[in-house]
This record gives C-alpha cells, sequence and structure tokens, in this order.
C-alpha cells in the first residue's frame, strides 16, 4: 500500500472555520473561543485516525529520544497536540492583524541577524512546521528592516497567507509557490537575496512531485528530509538560517540561528554534504522541540515518506 504524499491530504484549517473562529475571539475573548473551539478539535481528532496515529507516533519518539513530556504519552496528549495546533492558527491570525500582544514574545539569537540585514547582506531562512512563525513575520514589517519570500509548495498554503493578507493588506508578503527550485525560480530567488532580502523556505516537508531528500536520524528514526534550503543557499552563495518559533511561558518564543554562513557543496562529497547540512539542522529542531514538545505540526507520517521519496543526487 503506498504511502500518501502529505500534500494529497490536504490542510486542517478550512477559509470559513478560521473566520469564524477569529471574530468569536475578536468579539468575546479567548476563553469563548476556546469554548467553540475543542469541540471542534475534538471532533476533527475523533474523525481523524491517521491524525492521532502521527501525532502519538512523533510524541512517542520525542519522549524516547528526549524525555521532554516525563511520562509515555497516550490519547490525551494527542489531543492536546491537535488542540494547540488550532490555537496557534488564532496567534497566526492576531499577529498578522496586529492584535497579538506582542510584549509577550522573546526573541533569541536576533541581534546577529538583523545586523546582517541592515548590512543589506540577505540569505536563506529555514523553517519548520512549529509555533506560529507569523509573529517574525509581522514583527520584522513593524521594524521595517527584513524583506521576506516565502516559498510554499501548496495551493493549501498560498490560500491560507492570503487571507492572512486579507487581514492586513498593508502587509509586505512576497508569496511564492513552487513544486520544485528550477533554474527560473533560482534566478529570481537571487535576485532578491542580491538585493539584501531574505528567502523563507520550510525544511521538513518534502516538495510536491520531488523526491530530491536525504535520510538522516530525527528523534532515534531516519527521516526523509528536502535538500531544497540547501541547494538554494550553495547556489545563490549565501548564509543559511534557521528561524524557529516556540510557546513558552505566556507567549512564544522566537529564535534566530546561523546554521552555515556558506553552504558548500563539493563535488565527489556533494551527497555527503547535504546529508550533513539536513543532520544539523535536526538536531537544532530536535533541540527547540525539547523545549515544547506539543509544537511540531505535521500530522501525517512523517517518517513513513521514506517509502514514497529516496535519496536522491540534486542536480546544480
Amino acid at each position: 500500500m503506498r504511502t500518501r504524499h502529505w500534500a494529497e491530504m490536504g490542510e486542517s484549517t478550512f477559509v470559513a472555520g478560521i473566520w469564524l473562529l477569529y471574530w468569536i475571539h475578536r468579539l468575546l475573548g479567548r476563553w469563548p473561543f476556546r469554548l467553540c473551539l475543542y469541540p471542534v478539535v475534538t471532533a476533527h481528532w475523533l474523525a481523524r485516525p491517521l491524525v492521532r496515529q502521527a501525532s502519538l507516533q512523533y510524541l512517542e519518539r520525542m519522549e524516547a529520544t528526549t524525555g521532554a513530556l516525563g511520562r509515555r504519552p497516550g490519547w490525551r496528549d494527542s489531543l492536546r497536540h491537535v488542540a494547540l495546533f488550532a490555537e496557534t492558527m488564532l496567534d497566526k491570525l492576531l499577529a498578522v492583524s496586529g492584535r497579538y500582544r506582542f510584549e509577550q514574545v522573546r526573541t533569541e539569537g536576533r541581534e546577529s541577524f538583523y545586523e546582517a540585514a541592515k548590512a543589506g547582506k540577505g540569505g536563506v531562512i529555514i523553517t519548520a512546521h512549529m509555533g506560529c512563525l507569523e509573529l517574525c513575520r509581522a514583527m520584522a514589517e513593524r521594524r521595517g528592516e527584513v524583506k521576506l519570500n516565502l516559498l510554499v509548495h501548496t495551493r493549501h498554503a498560498e490560500q491560507f497567507n492570503r487571507l492572512l493578507k486579507r487581514l492586513n493588506p498593508d502587509s509586505d508578503l512576497r508569496l511564492m509557490e513552487v513544486s520544485e527550485l528550477g533554474p527560473a525560480t533560482a534566478v529570481a530567488l537571487n535576485e532578491r537575496v542580491a538585493a539584501g532580502e531574505f528567502v523563507v523556505i520550510a525544511g521538513d516537508r518534502v516538495p510536491v512531485n520531488s523526491n530530491q531528500t536525504v535520510s538522516v536520524g530525527f528523534l532515534g528514526h531516519p527521516a526523509p528530509f528536502p535538500v531544497g534550503p540547501y541547494v538554494l543557499a550553495a547556489l545563490l552563495k549565501c548564509p543559511l538560517y534557521l528561524l524557529g518559533c516556540i510557546h513558552e511561558g505566556p507567549g512564544y518564543t522566537i529564535r534566530f540561528e546561523c546554521l552555515a554562513e556558506r553552504v558548500e557543496l563539493p563535488r565527489g562529497r556533494r551527497e555527503a554534504a547535504l546529508s550533513g547540512y539536513a543532520q544539523h539542522y535536526a538536531e537544532r529542531l530536535t533541540a527547540l522541540l525539547k523545549r515544547s514538545p506539543f509544537d511540531w505540526f505535521n500530522f501525517f507520517p512523517f517518517w513513513d515518506q521514506a517509502h514514497v521519496s529516496v535519496s536522491a543526487k540534486p542536480r546544480a
């Protein structure tokens, strides 16, 4: 039986439902929002066995590798996992509309990143499906010092980002839907990075119509990770940054890290170099998730993607 690609499963987000819950929160506040949200989340969780299985698999491997939960995860933890994702969707809307309390956001490693941006040095930012990264986007736009170009792999993501644009028409959102990084896309992105802008790309989902992955260790098991971010950074000859976001305290912590000042993919060691960069990314991702283990929002058989995508030698 073929394991389905994550993009074939659709997104868990529906525009009408998001708008409804957003206005419930805006008119009545967080607790009435939760009263309306949790029955919906519970029904969705009960009706989607794949979501439950994927959530529990991730939580079990997180606990076995890091001990972050402090107990063996069960169905309550899986339900909490999905509920946190739903609440994070609201925070995304609040962040973009300017209604989130930004004083509840801490940052780590921001200074060196912003210094590079001020100096006009662009780069590639690799993210993950964790926390509320829209907070970073909103804060960057408020400061006016960083220009972001987001690469998305499906029209589902594009639809959600257009919803965010409706909430804030003045947002400097630059969205590019790509199924693969071809020459035309690389040229366009090179122009933007040369102008001091940043390209943002997720490092924890395999793009549609692509089998260009490397298998590296993640939470104690081999998992396929896309090579696109590293190939792109190598082609653009620019720094590679990690941007992560997790729940901590009453709000969020946003962390910036420089993974590499320059990504080098030497001939004869190309695949080994790609594996090294992907492994480093997986390790830094694990370190962040250990601090907030419910913040990873990939509700599909992440490790089982190996059945449908195989390690490949990407072309320059």
